[in-house]
């Protein structure tokens, strides 16, 4: 079985997934150790002085990650006020100017020299639709074995009138990798069930699994229901969490090499042993060229999102320079809860200029 990338212009933490049979729980294999691997995801800088008028303001007191005494098996929850100072924070809105988005959120981070470019509303808890599948995506690639050949089940059959499919089959057998193309591209919500069966044995483990990771990465306002951002009304996060997760996926060359591409295609097996052969592109219009980036700068890394509820979402990567392979400082930027996908972009525009002006 084999895929065919394209694209415009790691590390391996221990396999908890193989065999398919064994659920997942990072939570037992990680114990005391999350400390350390927490304070390497977070050791960046970035922050805006004050508190301003913010409502919940990003404060390590009111933001605790959870650990396991390895020897009790019991867990709790730790403060450590340290990572406070090393976090991309922001602490007052009131530099900004709300209109510059008329998205219910929006928030632009530069990765290379630890500035806040612009924040609205980025505590505030919203439902982040298929930008779930980044925090999915990020736990095959960091826990999975991407060579594992997955069955699909019956789990990963949606009926949700307008889901986003990868158009997948129970009984049909793809690699996982191929399975995270078939996520972030099309946004396959059967890809991201699919998954979250391989890894954890039921949707509802494998949301757990989520949980544990989003606590362990200080994102405290977010909770998942499920591995693919199909609406529940306890399924949300913010625009700073969503920061969090994605920072976290970024140091991953293979979610880089995914989330990058313009369309992957696959060929696989079906249930009866036929090949399939599948083409699934991605939908961030910077990548597929539907919509101009601002000069200067060059679109690596997003995802999209779109429900009634969420209204229409993107996390997005970018670098200084015209490369795909090299160049200059890179930035964070989301938009969430824009009204429709010209208003996403035309808000995602407006700060991303921001820059390079």
């Amino acid at each position: 079985m084999a895929g065919d990338v394209q694209v415009m212009g790691g590390r391996k933490s221990p396999d908890f997934s193989a065999p398919a049979a064994r659920p997942v729980s990072i939570r037992r294999a990680a114990g005391l150790s999350a400390l350390a691997v927490w304070t390497a995801a977070v050791l960046c800088g970035c922050s805006i002085g004050g508190r301003g008028d913010l409502e919940k303001p990003y404060s390590f007191e009111e933001r605790p990650f959870v650990q396991e005494d390895t020897q009790t098996g019991q867990e709790e929850a730790v403060t450590v006020p340290l990572f406070a100072r090393d976090l991309c924070v922001v602490s007052d809105e009131t530099p900004f100017n709300g209109e510059d988005v008329d998205s219910e959120a929006g928030v632009l981070f530069s990765m290379s020299d630890g500035k806040v470019l612009y924040s609205k509303n980025a505590f505030e808890r919203l439902y982040p639709a298929s930008t779930t599948k980044i925090m999915t995506a990020l736990i095959a690639i960091k826990y999975g074995n991407l060579e594992d050949m997955v069955t699909v089940t019956e789990d990963a059959v949606i009926t949700e009138a307008g889901a986003t499919l990868a158009d997948i089959k129970p009984g049909d057998v793809l690699t996982l990798e191929q399975l995270l193309y078939g996520l972030m591209l099309p946004s396959g919500n059967d890809a991201g069930a699919a998954i979250a069966v391989h890894m954890s044995q039921s949707i509802e483990n494998f949301a757990q699994l989520m949980n544990e990771e989003a606590a362990r990465l200080g994102a405290t306002g977010t909770h998942f229901m499920n591995p693919h951002g199909l609406h529940d009304e306890n399924h949300y996060t913010t625009a700073y969490d969503l920061y969090l997760i994605f920072n976290e996926a970024l140091k991953y060359p293979k979610f880089r090499e995914i989330t990058g591409a313009v369309a992957y295609s696959a060929d696989y097996k079906d249930k009866d042993g036929n090949e399939v052969k599948k083409v699934w592109e991605g939908g961030n219009w910077y990548l597929t060229g539907k919509r101009d980036t601002p000069e200067g700068l060059t679109v690596f890394s997003g995802k999209t999102g779109t429900t009634q509820a969420a209204g229409c979402c993107l996390v997005m990567a970018s670098r200084e320079g015209t490369s795909q392979e090299s160049g200059g400082n890179e930035y964070v930027s989301i938009i969430m809860k824009a009204k429709d996908r010209n208003s996403l972009y035309d808000n995602m525009t407006n700060i991303i200029s921001k820059i390079v002006n």
